[in-house]
């Protein structure tokens, strides 16, 4: 079977930094976090998924660990915005050049300010989309965070 290769993982070799791909079959029927932690053998708090939100002056990226939600309100207050949204659905794609269940915060049309759950900087390995729905790349934290010039910030809902 033919390795694949995404813009995602082009970009970790350009930067000499190691991962891991994890492969899993899906459809439009099972794009879930409760899908995906079933596919892939990771811990559900190992594995993140990328949020794409609008606030007054243009777009953010957040990591959050995949079966959790986003509180817009920290998200706001840590970024400086009075409030942020997310986007549409629809504009995924025109915004971040990703489709839903492979948007990566690796490699993006456009460079944009990304957040990562504060509780990923004391993990060893996270996986996040390759770019490609099917395809996990596992990579350590703090690579994830420098490849993108990300913040560790606590934006999860907690005690839901």
């Amino acid at each position: 079977m033919k390795k694949v290769k995404t813009n995602v993982l082009r970009i970790l070799e350009q930067k000499h930094i190691d991962y891991e791909t994890r492969e899993y079959d899906y459809d439009d029927e099972h794009l879930s976090g409760q899908y995906i932690v079933s596919q892939v053998d990771l811990q559900a708090d190992e594995i993140y998924k990328t949020l794409v939100l609008s606030c007054h002056n243009g777009y953010l990226v957040c990591c959050i660990p995949i079966l959790e939600e986003i509180d817009l309100k920290k998200l706001a207050k840590v970024s400086g915005h009075k409030s942020v949204s997310m986007i549409h659905q629809k504009d995924l794609f025109n915004v971040t050049g990703y489709i839903r269940g492979g948007c990566s915060p690796i490699g993006m049309k456009r460079t944009f300010k990304t957040y990562f759950q504060e509780d990923m900087s004391h993990m060893n390995k996270v996986a996040v989309s390759a770019g490609k729905r099917g395809l996990q790349v596992i990579i350590a934290p703090e690579e994830l965070r420098k490849c993108v010039n990300g913040e560790y910030a606590d934006v999860m809902r907690r005690g839901k």
